[in-house]
């Protein structure tokens, strides 16, 4: 088998023909594994891919002034909803609060949820070996069904799923800061935004980190004619508290507790609740309650007090001294970069009217209002940069690894030749890479993306790589210097016989990356390894050959040929 290889290399060596169609089929091969990631998205990258879990939550916002019955309402919805999915082991809800603190909420912030209008739900399934359907692809499924559902009750309520990230915990996949000097005008930006990443394929769960501006009313007591009127102010504002909130009348003693037990008296549900939101159903509400003065006569709350209208004061969020806002969306079981890239020609092409769009750093945004010349800047961040800050990281690691491999062996080998070929030959196993990656995406049924881990591996294949070309080019010097063999019998020959270790070194590594293969998060590095090895074999045995047969090795070993010298004596 192997003196076939060795006769069949010879010939190609030999042949300019040949070597230059090995050498052309090579670069179409490199030049269409880029191809498959730009412009044709057959590879998509992404930081990490979708993790397998046994638990998720959802969470529940309705609109800023919803009552805990509405917000009860909608959660029944999506409760009943998930009770259907034959996976789902049990659920616990929380209303008017978060659950306790977990990996994903430790950034997002749940267990700080203090409200009437918000729930939050978790949900725990099958563990994982024992169904078919991962988590990801079970929220992917009815995310779509539970929004179209629930969401429509209320105007303004948000439905969105959240499962424990696979890497760094993050607000969101994408995260869109906005900053600026006017509040006004980063809620008006921030809107925009929210309106473009609705239409934007690929994202889902989109919502801004800002309070709602709502209706008020206060209630302003006047004391003149709570004096005039012989009504007490505390029995006012008691009567106040009742209808709207509720008070702490009395105690009572246990002989299980040490603590005194509050009574708590409140209006029934019904009473409470208000037909509409507006100062007429406020007027009404106030009319019925009535209060009887020392005269004993009878005196509705409404003429006791002003009701004055007003506006709701949204909270200031700031980062890093300046006034920002949050504009956050998770992605559909895609990348966070191609949504990004459409998103962000979307908010130059559709605020370009209204604002001036200049590109600031990378892919972050500043808008300069064209009326008031005022100045917003966004800012992306969220696991997007994450990704971008990985693999530029990763990026400069190899290009390092590079340059340091090439350095050491133009000290070694004394030749920039001999050095850029054992480099080329390192760097073709990003082909085996990006079509192991093809293939794999091809036979699974989810998205196959080339992940943090999957260039992970692509590094630790040049350290491979690079032992293979050094191996045969200091088995080709050892032949030429002391078997006298001229330049292409020794490629040919050492070839042939540097090929068994290594295969079995390649053998050796697929092996053991098919145990990582299958894994959620370390799946790209078992298969950069596997496909990559094969490519790096196939670099090592072909084109490294053919590259230093088209050197002058013979002047640079300082060959001399010997006649009739064996192979096999020492």
């Amino acid at each position: 088998m192997y003196d076939k290889f060795e006769k069949i290399l010879l010939e190609i060596i030999q042949n300019p023909l040949e070597r230059r169609i090995i050498l052309v089929m090579t670069l179409v091969a490199f030049i269409l594994s880029v191809l498959m990631i730009a412009p044709t998205k057959l590879v998509l990258a992404k930081m990490l891919p979708g993790k397998d879990n046994d638990t998720f939550n959802v969470y529940i916002t309705l609109a800023n002034g919803s009552s805990i019955h509405q917000t009860k309402e909608v959660t029944d919805c999506v409760v009943n909803h998930l009770k259907q999915e034959h996976d789902v082991l049990n659920i616990e809800t929380f209303l008017g609060m978060g659950s306790p603190l977990d990996f994903a909420g430790l950034i997002k912030g749940s267990a700080f949820k203090n409200s009437e209008n918000v729930a939050e739900i978790v949900v725990n399934i099958t563990p994982k070996h024992h169904r078919h359907e991962p988590s990801f692809l079970m929220v992917q499924r009815i995310r779509p069904e539970i929004q179209q559902e629930c969401e429509n009750i209320y105007k303004d309520t948000v439905i969105s799923f959240v499962e424990p990230p696979a890497g760094p915990p993050t607000l969101s996949d994408i995260v869109l800061e906005v900053y600026g000097s006017d509040a006004n005008g980063i809620r008006t930006v921030a809107n925009k935004v929210k309106k473009i990443f609705e239409h934007t394929d690929g994202l889902v769960d989109i919502d801004t980190m800002e309070d709602e501006i709502y209706d008020t009313f206060e209630i302003i007591v006047d004391s003149s004619k709570v004096s005039r009127s012989g009504v007490d102010i505390k029995q006012l504002n008691n009567i106040l508290y009742l209808a709207f909130k509720g008070m702490e009348i009395t105690v009572k003693n246990s002989e299980k507790y040490n603590d005194q037990i509050p009574i708590f008296l409140t209006l029934s549900p019904k009473s409470k609740a208000f037909t509409r939101k507006d100062l007429a159903s406020v007027k009404s509400k106030l009319t019925s309650l009535k209060l009887m003065n020392r005269r004993g006569m009878m005196t509705p709350v409404t003429e006791l007090v002003r009701i004055i209208p007003g506006k709701s004061h949204p909270k200031i969020l700031s980062k890093n001294l300046r006034q920002m806002t949050n504009v956050l969306a998770m992605t559909d079981m895609v990348s966070q970069v191609y949504p990004l890239l459409d998103a962000r020609e979307m908010i130059i092409d559709t605020l370009s009217d209204d604002y001036k769009v200049e590109t600031t750093d990378m892919f972050n945004l500043r808008l300069t209002d064209k009326r008031t010349l005022l100045s917003y800047d966004l800012v992306w961040d969220g696991e997007m940069k994450v990704t971008i800050d990985t693999f530029i990281e990763l990026g400069g690691a190899f290009i390092a690894a590079l340059i340091l491999i090439f350095l050491l062996m133009v000290i070694y080998y004394k030749s920039f030749a001999l050095s850029g070929i054992i480099l080329l030959g390192s760097f073709l196993s990003i082909i085996g890479v990006i079509v192991g990656h093809w293939i794999m995406d091809v036979f699974t049924r989810d998205t196959f993306f080339l992940t943090a881990t999957s260039l992970i591996g692509f590094i630790a294949l040049i350290g491979i790589s690079s032992r293979n070309s050094l191996l045969l080019i200091d088995f080709t010097k050892q032949l030429m210097q002391e078997k006298g063999l001229n330049q292409f019998e020794a490629i040919a020959y050492s070839s042939a016989t540097r090929a068994k270790p290594i295969f079995l070194t390649a053998v050796a590594i697929i092996l053991a990356s098919t145990l990582l293969a299958g894994d959620a998060v370390f799946g790209g590095l078992g298969v950069a390894l596997i496909f990559g090895t094969v490519a790096a074999v196939i670099a090592s045995l072909l084109v490294v050959p053919v590259l230093l047969s088209m050197l002058d090795l013979e002047d640079h070993f300082h060959f001399h040929e010997r006649k009739a010298v064996s192979i096999s004596k020492p």
